[in-house]
């Protein structure tokens, strides 16, 4: 008995299956039509926003940073944005969709949260609510449930981990799928025990054919023979690759998801944060990666594919004594895909003086992370105002959306 209990947890795992998350296939959209997609990507640990896009216009930014600034020429050369804002020398890619029109960077924003502990933050950033403990459901989830049923079935959303990151849990209907765990099961096993839950549990027997169907998917073409060898967790650039494209197979099916989660590990930079190479620039080379996975990995979806990369908050504007950043405040956030209106930084930049710095020690936050989402949201999902204002971020009435933000 022991033996079948983990033969079928290693399938469950294998499949990338929650209990109670699959569904049925489904079109979301008639032929022909728009069909667009969505992915938003949770970056926990706190992104230093100052190295990510460094503001190498602003005067008194070498001040602050001294030896781990970045300028255009010399030791830490940064990738040329738009004159102001650069991007980290190891975000090529995102650099390349922004010179494309393809990508935009919003800067010195925040969640309303302005504390600094990363379990509250983080509850803020991916449950919508202004404030932390609302933990039951996420405002991707919402959103979908918000967007109502459309021709040929349900739309669907996509969680990608072991664990579906919160802003994907809730009452709409989601796929989920982990790129890391247990080696795949069998097709003999697989075969196997789906016959027997087919007869003894029906509904347990269709959630596995549809996580196996899922994993088939999105390690199709060999991509299973990586991941066998470890690429790397959901905190190294190997894995967030991985993952990106794994889900980028799944979205680009014609009956596969249209909206997905990821949450990427590892930003949290109190020690040896680096400049132009360490930790925090293997990690936004992973992102940079991911982006990359996803514009190849959808094809000709990707014209109509927006991925907001986002952070809890952001890290302090000084750099510490070991040679790391500190909890902060203001931050940076990346959208990418062939549906933005790209090739510029949205910022109501505060400047770095230190008299400008929030409580003396951040970058100041000047824009609500869930403006942009909603005006993402909006002009590209079709969500209403009031949806988003009463459902997807509750309360958040008097925070208006950004328009624009869409091609």
């Amino acid at each position: 008995m022991a033996t079948h209990t983990t033969s079928r947890r290693a399938l469950l795992r294998s499949a990338g299956v929650a209990f109670g998350a699959a569904f049925l296939p489904g079109r979301l959209s008639a032929a022909g039509a728009r069909d667009p997609r969505f992915v938003a990507i949770i970056l926990r640990g706190a992104l230093d926003g100052l190295a990510a896009a460094p503001p190498i216009g602003d005067p008194d930014y070498p001040v602050l940073r001294g030896n781990f600034a970045f300028a255009l020429t010399g030791e830490r050369v940064a990738l040329p944005l738009d004159g102001f804002f650069a991007a980290h020398p190891s975000m090529p890619v995102f650099a390349r969709l922004f010179a494309e029109k393809r990508a935009t960077l919003v800067h010195a924003v925040a969640t309303p949260y302005r504390e600094r502990s990363h379990f509250d933050g983080q509850d803020v950033l991916e449950s919508g609510y202004a404030t932390p403990g609302r933990t039951e459901s996420g405002w991707l989830n919402r959103a979908v449930a918000a967007m109502g049923p459309a021709a040929g079935g349900p739309r669907r959303g996509l969680g990608v981990g072991v664990v579906a990151p919160l802003v994907m849990r809730g009452p709409a209907p989601a796929l989920g799928w982990a790129p890391q765990g247990l080696p795949p099961a069998s097709d003999d096993l697989a075969a196997r025990v789906l016959d027997l839950y087919a007869h003894r549990d029906p509904a347990l027997g269709q959630a596995l054919r549809a996580g196996l169907d899922t994993d088939k998917m999105a390690t199709r073409d060999g991509m299973g023979d990586d991941m066998k060898k470890g690429r790397g967790g959901m905190d190294q650039a190997a894995g967030m690759r991985q993952a990106a494209a794994g889900a980028a197979r799944l979205l680009a099916a014609p009956d596969g998801p249209r909206v997905a989660a990821l949450a990427f590990e590892g930003w949290d930079t109190h020690q040896n944060e680096g400049a132009a190479k360490g930790q925090l620039a293997d990690r936004l080379a992973g992102l940079d990666g991911a982006f990359e996975e996803f514009e190849k990995g959808l094809g000709a979806a990707w014209r109509d594919t927006i991925v907001v990369a986002a952070t809890e908050f952001g890290r302090t504007a000084h750099v510490n004594g070991t040679n790391g950043t500190d909890h902060g405040t203001g931050t940076v956030a990346f959208l990418a895909g062939g549906a933005v209106a790209g090739g510029r930084v949205v910022a109501d930049w505060p400047g770095v003086k230190p008299e400008k710095l929030y409580q003396g020690r951040d970058l100041a936050p000047t824009t609500d992370l869930r403006a942009v989402l909603k005006g993402v949201l909006a002009d590209h999902l079709g969500l209403s105002p009031k949806a988003l204002a009463e459902k997807v971020f509750p309360d958040s009435g008097a925070t208006a959306s950004i328009g624009g933000l869409v091609g």
